[in-house]
C-alpha cells in the first residue's frame, strides 16, 4: 500500500509549498482533483482553492470527505472559467492517462484561465514508457498510463507561453514504480 505522500513525501510537500509561496492573490483550481486530497491540503494553508474532476464518482468522494470545500465536475480541456481568472492551477497527476498528443490542448486551456503572473504546477510520472492498467483503485479498469520526459514537458509548456520556474525529478519512493516529476511554471 502506498503511504500518504503528503505526510511522508518530501518532494510533494516541497513543490506544493513552493507553489503556494509564489502565488499572486486569487482563486486556485486543483484540476483533475480526484478524491480531493491535494485540494484539502492547499485549503489548510489558507488558499482559496476548489477542485474539478471529470469523474462524477471522484467528485462525490471528495465532497463526502471534505464537505466544506468546493468540488465541481468538469473537463480540463474545456474549463468553465473566465480568461485570466485564476491565480494558480494544479495538474497533479491528472493527465497521466492522457496521450502526449492531447497535452498541448490541456496546457493551452490552463494558460487561458490563469491571470498574468499566475502559476501552474504540473506533476507527472517521469519516463518514456506507456503501460496498461486492468485493475486498480479497488476495481477493474481499462487505462493506459503515459510517462513523460521532463524536458519534453517543459518544452511543451514553454510553447504554450509558460515560463519555467522550477523542475524536480525524484527516484521512486514509498512503493512508486517509476520516477516522479514536477514542473512549476508561470504565465
Amino acid at each position: 500500500m502506498l503511504k500518504n505522500l503528503l505526510a511522508d513525501g518530501v518532494a510533494e510537500r516541497m513543490m506544493l509549498s513552493y507553489f503556494t509561496e509564489l502565488l499572486p492573490s486569487g482563486p486556485v483550481a486543483d484540476l483533475g482533483c480526484g478524491t480531493g486530497r491535494v485540494t484539502a491540503h492547499l485549503a489548510a494553508t489558507g488558499l482559496d482553492v476548489f477542485g474539478l474532476d471529470l469523474t462524477p464518482g471522484m467528485i462525490e468522494v471528495a465532497r463526502a470527505a471534505y464537505p466544506g470545500l468546493r468540488f465541481d465536475v468538469g473537463s480540463i480541456f474545456d474549463l468553465d472559467l473566465k480568461a485570466d481568472s485564476l491565480a494558480g492551477a494544479l495538474l497533479w497527476y491528472s493527465l497521466v492517462h492522457t496521450p502526449r498528443a492531447d497535452l498541448p490542448a490541456a496546457f493551452a486551456e490552463v494558460h487561458r484561465v490563469l491571470q498574468p503572473g499566475g502559476h501552474l504546477v504540473y506533476a507527472f510520472k517521469a519516463g518514456s514508457d506507456t503501460y496498461h492498467l486492468t485493475s486498480g483503485y479497488g476495481h477493474a479498469i481499462d487505462l493506459d498510463v503515459y510517462l513523460q520526459e521532463p524536458a519534453d514537458m517543459a518544452a511543451l509548456l514553454a510553447e504554450t507561453g509558460f515560463e519555467e520556474v522550477a523542475r524536480l525529478v525524484h527516484a521512486p519512493e514509498w512503493g512508486e514504480k517509476q520516477s516522479q516529476a514536477y514542473l512549476l511554471v508561470r504565465k
